[in-house]
């Protein structure tokens, strides 16, 4: 499977952006090596599983340029390198509390030569400023994770959803959601991709 999966539910990309999403491929090969940065069994499946499931998030939200997107608990850059590819006028800050991780994210960043990511070892609350969004993959539950940013979030919305959190999650989630005693909107992801995997992966929107 190869970066062709993006272009088909993508097709407007540039080649600058298809070129760099090729790229992801032996980078991330490269650097799982070294640090296990995605489960060996899913390099192969690097696409799908990691990049154009990141992209879900893309489906729900184009973001605007100058927008300020902080991606918490982003491993090896996950959902943020693969946002930061598609919106290049918006700026994402990647924070993991996992330095060698961030490392990773980088190499790669410069690797693609994407001047709109910023990458932080850190914890989400130790993070200065606000931001539009706050995108995450499954860190934690919704209850415990609400906390760590509830304070992050600029009150100038400019996009169509007021700003919040994009939160991609798996399963059933009606227990989680009820005890977490937010209201949130779920976009299932099987409505925008048609593999197997995506059946039963939501973007859960908190308003922040």
């Amino acid at each position: 499977m190869d970066a062709g999966l993006i272009l088909k539910y993508f097709p407007d990309l540039t080649v600058q952006q298809q070129a760099q999403y090729a790229q992801l491929s032996n980078l991330y090969t490269h650097w799982n090596q070294q640090i296990n940065v995605i489960s060996r069994k899913d390099t192969d499946l690097l696409y799908e599983r990691h990049v154009l499931h990141s992209l879900g998030i893309a489906k729900v939200m184009p973001f605007l340029p100058g927008e300020q997107v902080l991606d918490v608990g982003t491993g090896g850059g996950f959902p943020g390198i693969p946002l930061a590819i598609m919106f290049p006028e918006t700026n994402f800050h990647l924070v993991d509390s996992i330095g060698k991780k961030i490392k990773v994210v980088q190499e790669v960043a410069q690797a693609l030569g994407l001047q709109n990511v910023k990458a932080t070892h850190a914890r989400a609350e130790q993070i200065p400023g606000k931001f539009n969004f706050v995108v995450s993959r499954a860190v934690t539950q919704l209850k415990d994770f609400y906390p760590w940013v509830k304070n992050k979030f600029d009150k100038g919305s400019i996009n169509n959803l007021a700003n919040g959190i994009l939160y991609l999650k798996g399963g059933d989630l009606e227990q989680e959601i009820a005890e977490s005693g937010l209201a949130v909107q779920q976009y299932f992801l099987k409505n925008y991709f048609e593999e197997e995997f995506f059946e039963t992966k939501q973007v859960i929107y908190v308003k922040g």
